[in-house]
């Protein structure tokens, strides 16, 4: 079967729910069996999301090729529950960028005046194309970045309509995300924004099939005939998406009762297929309505902007469903502990963990949060840079290396305990050079580790320049510290734990961007179980 190709947009205002709407289509499709590829267009001419700053963008999600991209990446993970790879973030940086290169190689356009349309058109479409091939995808869901109208999105918009003429109409759909403001001053719900908002869409040629619209409450007949009647789709084409406190993981559950998938079937022409998403019911139950509660501190530096630690958050609430249970997460800013100390901002968490990052902005908070954990017995849980400062507090309170350090931190620490990786020692250039993606890893027998993984062999996901300097290693382990996971060759320490504690486990790589809410990820179920062993 010719791949079908889903194009979803967004219009008024950006943080509409694209990505969301994106994700739980893919969802409700894989339940009836279509074999989904899911693609994310970023009008930014960043080459990729590896270099932008948390505050402004949240994280960056790595797939298991080792690319760095849009956060929303994760939620199509965690929705469709396959892995993705860079075939599934596009940029207008990427987009040039190969199309400069192609112009500069000499052969590729043969001395023709290279130009918007249709050398980039044609490098748009290219890629969608491909991440539908690379992934043997029935139905191709791409999400387009940015709000209609902006200057940034118009090579994509172009390129959606010259593929809804090259595949023809009958396998393109066009979603539309939309907002319907309330108006307090006059009580209505007010559809101007979404008509204005479909005739910015309509100027670039594209007429949407499907309008999701955002609102703070329930849609009537009556708003819902006139959104029907101006934006030139059926009433029931007219999807509610209202405003709600429920996981979103539930989401999915509110677009099938409204038939949004059998409504893209029909537009595709793709024969009726009955859904099972009882699974998915039920696991959104255990989130909903859980039987207990446990609070734990997350200690970071990025605090005023959660989406920052996106996949740690979602991948916590994953391993509280593991467990049937509620995780109240208190967010801690490492740099208020070093001004009011680790005791009086984490008396009383039934467990710490500390997210990756970058910088030395609020390290001696995270260290000083590494230690209250292992001094007082709270379960632990240190990702990425989670590790590095465990270890950096363990060879100065432990082992009694004075002013031990990471080279990032300290380059003229007396012991850098924390170093740079080899292969990262020539590198110039920031964007896309670190220890990037999917790697195996090696864990002891009898440990905590192999304890919650089940397993000896285990791959997970890395993004890091930094690692733990076996110079030291020896005088680590002597000293009580147990390196429980390693590279293959046993070069490089992937996971380290201390025996005796209650859960006091670290890891080198990003267990949070393999975990899902139907698979928590063994460690993050491992953890919250811990945190409500200590209630």
């Amino acid at each position: 079967m010719d791949t079908k190709y889903v194009f979803v947009t967004g219009g008024v205002v950006s943080g509409i729910g694209k990505g969301i709407t994106t994700a739980s289509l893919g969802r409700l499709l894989r339940s009836r069996g279509f074999r989904v590829a899911l693609v994310k267009v970023d009008p930014y001419i960043n080459v990729d999301a590896g270099l932008m700053n948390p505050f402004q963008h949240g994280e960056v999600f790595v797939t298991d090729d080792g690319a760095e991209t849009d956060l929303d990446l994760g939620h199509y993970e965690r929705f469709i529950d396959e892995p993705l790879t860079a075939d599934s973030n596009v940029t207008t940086g990427s987009i040039y960028d190969a199309v400069i290169s192609n112009e500069r190689d000499g052969d590729y356009y043969l001395g023709k005046t290279v130009q918007v349309i249709p050398h980039i058109t044609d490098e748009i479409k290219a890629r969608i194309r491909r991440a539908a091939t690379h992934n043997g995808a029935e139905v191709c869901i791409t999400e387009i970045g940015g709000t209609v109208g902006d200057i940034e999105s118009q090579p994509f918009l172009e390129a959606i309509r010259q593929m809804r003429v090259e595949e023809g109409p009958g396998n393109i759909c066009c979603i539309h995300v939309t907002l319907v403001p309330y108006l307090d001053s006059v009580g209505e719900l007010k559809t101007k924004p979404t008509q204005h908002s479909v005739q910015e869409l309509r100027r670039t040629g594209i007429q949407p099939q499907i309008l999701v619209a955002r609102s703070k409450y329930p849609l009537p007949d009556a708003v819902r005939d006139k959104i029907s009647l101006f934006c030139d789709v059926p009433p029931e084409a007219v999807i509610e998406g209202v405003d709600t406190d429920r996981s979103l993981y539930g989401i999915p559950l509110n677009m099938e009762a409204q038939g949004i998938a059998d409504l893209v079937c029909e537009r595709l022409g793709l024969a009726p297929r009955k859904p099972d998403i009882s699974d998915w019911a039920e696991m959104v139950e255990r989130i909903e309505s859980p039987k207990y509660e446990t609070t734990m501190a997350m200690v970071g530096k990025y605090m005023d902007l959660h989406d920052a630690y996106l996949s740690v958050t979602e991948a916590i609430k994953h391993g509280g469903a593991a467990n049937d249970c509620h995780v109240h997460i208190k967010y801690v800013d490492s740099e208020d502990i070093e001004q009011s100390g680790a005791e009086e901002l984490l008396d009383g968490v039934s467990g710490i963990l500390v997210p990756g990052g970058f910088g030395d902005r609020g390290i001696e908070g995270k260290i000083a949060a590494g230690q209250y954990a292992r001094e007082k017995g709270v379960p632990y849980l240190g990702l990425c840079l989670g590790l590095q400062i465990a270890v950096i507090e363990f060879a100065r309170n432990v082992c009694g290396l004075d002013r031990a350090n990471s080279t990032e931190f300290d380059e003229e620490t007396p012991h850098p305990v924390i170093i740079y990786l080899k292969e990262q020692q020539y590198i110039t250039e920031l964007g896309g050079t670190m220890r990037l993606g999917a790697y195996p890893c090696h864990i002891e027998p009898g440990t905590t580790a192999h304890e919650v993984y089940g397993t000896t062999e285990i791959s997970e996901r890395h993004r890091h320049r930094y690692e733990v300097s076996n110079a030291y290693r020896r005088r680590l382990t002597e000293a009580g510290l147990s390196v429980c996971g390693t590279s293959p060759e046993g070069d490089l320490v992937e996971m380290i734990e201390i025996p005796g504690h209650p859960f006091f486990v670290a890891s080198q790589f990003h267990p949070e961007f393999k975990s899902r809410p139907n698979r928590p990820h063994p460690l993050f179920a491992g953890f919250i179980a811990a945190c409500m062993q200590r209630e």
